[in-house]
């Protein structure tokens, strides 16, 4: 692949002809803040918070998509620099709730995080400010279109990731917000819920509606593990306080599923909580079950199924597979149904 050398606050950097400054910068160690962009996302330009200054070019330009060139000198730290994303970050907030001490994302909040680091407080431009209802509608996301910074990525995510174009962006200027068909609810569109919106959400405009009030940011116990739904086996994070599971996020860096989950996967945990939950096998005993251990449990298993083929035949027992399982679980059942029990009745949840 072509290389190409550029000069980044002063550091020489040979990289890729096809990337981009923040890439470069990225490799070269320097840090340019983004709200808008992510790496797994299109860049659409649409914060201007990683605005540099390119030597030669008349006007500053955005960094997560104008590409390196040969010569190129970059300027990430210069006052105009400075001066320009501080302005940027005054605009978003002059019509952005000041409620950070009571918002969901606090503590995870991208825009709080570079108000902090550029020692913002308030807004020289103050004016008209949206007042929109919180919508509540839907059983797994609350949306706030008040702290909507319009950065795209949720549109992004839906569309040209998960492809179900359900949301983008609607009417224009100062009335702009992202939304659906007519502004209908999230049930009313083509939404999975796969929640890839509220994954790639910067600021507390998405927030999973069952955590909310449920802890602050830097509470959480953050703990990797594997989603129990079906066998595809997609890399999830717990987010833990008082060992009870607040909310679920995708691994980005994972080959399985790439910082995606389905609907089932991000929301569908109230099953690990809930107080039917078998935590114990059971054996009837004179109609009712009564809790035992799993050597009485697999050893009742093991006496009636011999005694059923010795009575009753091999082709009398039956197996059903799950599709929470994965592809070995499901191979050595059947592996045990046709080499040990001697039966092809063997299906699986999900065959048909």
């Amino acid at each position: 692949m072509d290389k190409v050398t550029l000069t980044i606050d002063g550091k020489q950097v040979v990289v890729n002809k096809n990337i981009t400054i923040l890439q470069a910068a990225k490799l070269a160690g320097v840090s340019i803040p983004t709200l808008c962009y992510r790496e797994d996302l299109k860049p659409n330009s649409a914060c201007r918070l990683c605005l540099v200054e390119v030597e030669g070019a008349r006007t500053l330009v955005a960094s997560c998509s104008f590409p390196v060139n040969e010569g190129m000198v970059v300027k990430t730290n210069t006052p105009r620099v400075l001066n320009a994303r501080k302005m940027v970050l005054e605009l978003i907030l002059s019509d952005h709730p000041y409620d950070c001490m009571t918002c969901e994302k606090s503590g995870a909040c991208e825009l709080e995080k570079y108000a902090y680091q550029m020692g913002i407080k308030s807004t020289r431009f103050e004016g008209e400010r949206h007042h929109y209802p919180i919508d509540l509608s839907n059983p797994f996301i609350t949306r706030d279109y008040n702290k909507c910074i319009l950065c795209g990525r949720c549109v992004i995510a839906c569309n040209e990731v998960q492809r179900w174009e359900a949301i983008d962006y609607m009417a224009r200027g100062f009335s702009t917000k992202v939304g659906t068909a007519y502004d209908r609810g999230l049930q009313e569109s083509p939404c999975v819920f796969c929640g890839q919106c509220v994954e790639v959400c910067p600021v507390g405009a998405l927030v999973e509606k069952v955590r909310v009030q449920k802890g602050r940011e830097w509470e959480f116990k953050k703990i990797d593990t594997i989603c129990s739904y079906c066998g595809v086996g997609c890399n999830i994070t717990l987010h833990v306080k008082d060992n009870q599971i607040v909310k679920i996020t995708a691994v980005n860096q994972s080959p399985v599923n790439r910082g995606r989950l389905c609907v089932k996967g991000r929301f569908g945990f109230d099953y690990v909580h809930h107080p039917d939950r078998l935590k114990t096998p059971l054996i009837r005993k004179n109609g009712e079950l009564e809790p035992t251990d799993w050597d009485t449990a697999l050893n009742f298993v093991i006496s009636r199924l011999k005694e059923i083929k010795e009575k009753h035949g091999s082709d009398s027992i039956a197996f059903l597979s799950s599709a929470k399982c994965t592809n070995e679980e499901n191979y050595l059942l059947q592996k045990f149904a046709r080499a040990v029990i001697g039966t092809n009745n063997i299906d699986h949840c999900a065959r048909l």
